[in-house]
């Protein structure tokens, strides 16, 4: 990839890992994770690691017994969601094939306009300035920024960039729990005055016990991330008024399956959703797309992955883009697989 910066750290790969679930009604389900150590704790190495050991459970069982293949899953190891996630796609892609019907329709969803926002990585402001015009020449209207170095310098990043490309843009910011208490309290004020969606993940989540508290004093909406993975963590975080928005990502939650459970859960306290995620290719971005299309509370599209420096598009099928806004066919399932001369420079395992 080409390098991208954000709080935790820059990223020059993507860790991802493909996996293929045969059946002996003659076709498989594809499923792709990506690792993201900083974030999750999990690296492409263990993600294979733990894939080797999945694949043994399932011979021999039931595919579209798809809560029971998951549970065999977290009775073998606590955690692990990245890697989970991607075994979990493949179930899903298999029961929409076995249905033949693609994976929103299986789930009765219908499609609609998804436009995805365009990530700005942490540079110095006027950097970070000049690629907002670029992106707003381009036909972005939605922007996200990456924040989270430092709280003033995050002021004047954005600043420059709201001067930079004027009014009619949306902006929403992500600091990657890289502010303290003091410094999102001091960021989110500031930031007040330039017309900010939201602001994801403000501080590291061991400082949930805070976030009543910046709710109250922030004048910018504030959004969930790496404090919920799980409906569990959502439950808590909208029980203690803590969030107004929650992102889900699929390598958070292990699935699609969670992810449902999260987002029905937001339903009930009418907490919009958006779809998130981690450094995937079309491959995972097709099943986020099917998985929109089907569950009506994913209101914000943070679903550009593919169009921030991947130098290799592994994908054939699957969602395209129409500038910035994403489409894909009705093909059964997922719709989307790896192309094989891909896979052939790739390092390979079968259990």
């Amino acid at each position: 990839m080409e390098p991208f910066t954000i709080a935790t750290g820059t990223m020059d790969h993507a860790q991802n890992v493909f996996i293929r679930v045969h059946t002996d009604a003659g076709f498989y389900g594809v499923g792709e994770c990506s690792a993201f150590p900083m974030i999750v704790g999990e690296t492409q190495d263990t993600c294979i690691v733990m894939a080797r050991e999945f694949a043994k459970l399932w011979k021999d069982t039931d595919p579209l017994d798809i809560e029971g293949r998951l549970q065999q899953l977290h009775n073998f190891t606590a955690g692990n969601t990245t890697i989970k996630s991607a075994f979990d796609m493949a179930l899903y892609d298999i029961a929409a094939k076995n249905a033949g019907l693609p994976l929103y329709q299986y789930w009765g969803g219908q499609k609609r306009k998804v436009e995805t926002d365009i990530t700005i990585g942490i540079a110095d402001p006027k950097t970070m300035a000049e690629k907002a015009v670029a992106f707003k020449k381009l036909g972005a209207g939605i922007l996200k920024v990456k924040l989270g170095k430092s709280a003033k310098e995050d002021v004047e990043r954005i600043k420059q960039i709201r001067e930079a490309v004027g009014k009619n843009l949306k902006i929403r910011v992500d600091a990657n729990q890289g502010w303290s208490f003091d410094a999102a309290v001091y960021a989110l004020q500031s930031l007040g005055r330039y017309d900010i969606e939201f602001c994801e993940q403000p501080m590291r989540s061991w400082y949930d016990d805070r976030l009543p508290e910046l709710m109250t004093l922030s004048p910018v909406k504030i959004m969930a991330d790496e404090s919920v993975y799980n409906h569990h963590d959502a439950r808590k975080q909208i029980n203690t008024r803590s969030c107004d928005y929650i992102n889900i990502k699929l390598a958070k939650s292990g699935g699609m399956l969670e992810a449902k459970k999260i987002h029905d859960l937001a339903v009930e306290h009418n907490i919009p959703c958006m779809m998130g995620g981690m450094l995937e290719s079309r491959i995972a971005l097709s099943a986020k797309l099917h998985f929109v299309y089907a569950n009506p509370n994913m209101k914000f599209y943070d679903m550009d992955t593919c169009m921030l420096g991947h130098l290799e598009d592994p994908a054939v099928g699957g969602v395209t883009y129409d500038g910035y806004f994403l489409n894909i066919d009705d093909a059964p399932g997922i719709g989307a697989d790896a192309d094989e001369r891909f896979l052939e420079k790739c390092e390979k395992f079968i259990v």
